[in-house]
């Protein structure tokens, strides 16, 4: 049975909305079908370009900021509103069903990356809801004349991404620390040698989060993340730097190597054993989603202290004599050092 694809490009990709204020670059399963309970998008935004308040139905937000500044405001269950700054480095979530705008109030163009809990996201876009009700009914929500509507252009179809006329006013409070915002790069990563690094978006250093989380991982030449896998959780991953090398084993023995770059995209099921190393000249970096919000990590160097040298033994089906005498782990690194050269060539 042949593997599925897994890998696709998202910087390659047609924009599925493009306008003179910004763009969104989505792949969802109807693009890469192996994709379940994840998908991601790549949202640009020119200066003063604001991706309208809108929400989604059916997945939550989790969203990295890799250029730019922006204001992001989020409104949720009876109106609690939360307002602030994101910059390079940094990370908002929004609940599914809650009410949510991004804009750009700097002078470049921003860039974020957005991870959603789900393979197809359903959008709302309050322009898009306005338009489809009349100016009388709309009039009776806010307690206003209807003809306070009557000089909005209003249509069923989203704007999407619009532009202010002057410069976004931001207020001090917009600078403060908020339950939904998460300094990512800043925080001290708990995996951290010369072999790479790993920063952590989840639920025990970020309570807001549900359903989704993040792990902001570099790999340097000497670094590999070692084979490993994670149960009952599906992994997405994003690569923004370097070059790289994945290999993904299959139920029954399939095994499916790729390289990666940036604006790859690739896809692990739940439980799939796999590896990725850096075969470039530089670093590796990528922004890995995964869909629960505290994701559990099988790896291949703790395992091997779990269990005895006979059953080892037993397992490779060698005399127990045979079995390297593995130093003791009690805690998985996550990153290895590479010990050994670069495999020449992918296995496929």
């Amino acid at each position: 049975m042949p593997i599925p694809i897994r890998t696709a490009s998202l910087s390659e990709k047609k924009p599925s909305f493009t306008s003179d204020f910004g763009s969104i670059t989505a792949l969802e399963s109807t693009d890469l079908p192996v994709l379940k309970r994840l998908s991601i998008r790549r949202l640009l935004l020119a200066p003063r370009g604001v991706r309208e308040p809108h929400w989604h139905a059916n997945a939550d937000e989790l969203g990295y900021c890799l250029r730019g500044e922006h204001l992001v405001t989020i409104v949720r269950n009876l109106s609690a509103r939360d307002s602030f700054t994101i910059s390079p480095g940094e990370m908002f979530f929004v609940p599914s069903g809650a009410l949510h705008h991004i804009e750009n109030i700097g002078s470049e163009e921003g860039e974020m990356i957005e991870g959603f809990s789900h393979e197809q996201v359903q959008d709302f876009g309050l322009s898009g809801v306005f338009g489809c009700y009349t100016d009388a009914v709309l009039g009776n929500t806010v307690q206003a004349p209807a003809a306070a509507f009557s000089l909005l252009k209003r249509s069923p179809r989203d704007t999407v991404i619009g532009s202010r006329s002057n410069s976004a006013v931001v207020e001090k409070q917009d600078r403060h620390v908020n339950p939904y915002k998460y300094s990512v790069e800043a925080i001290r990563p708990p995996v951290n040698s010369p072999a790479g690094s790993v920063h952590t978006a989840q639920t025990k250093v970020w309570p807001a989060l549900k359903n989704i989380s993040m792990f902001s991982l570099l790999l340097t030449t000497q670094g590999m993340r070692e084979v490993h896998w994670h149960p009952e959780t599906a992994e997405m991953g994003y690569v923004t730097e370097g070059h790289g090398r994945m290999t993904v084993v299959s139920p029954g023995g399939a095994v499916d190597s790729y390289e990666l770059k940036p604006g790859n995209v690739y896809f692990i099921p739940p439980a799939y054993p796999h590896h990725t190393e850096d075969i470039g000249a530089g670093d590796l970096r990528a922004l890995i989603f995964f869909d629960q919000a505290a994701p559990p990590d099988i790896g291949g160097k703790l395992l091997m202290s779990c269990y005895s040298r006979e059953v080892l033994a037993a397992t490779f089906k060698v005399d127990p004599s045979a079995v390297p005498d593995f130093p003791f782990t009690a805690q998985d690194p996550l990153i290895v050092p590479r010990v050994n050269p670069i495999d020449p060539c992918n296995r496929s």
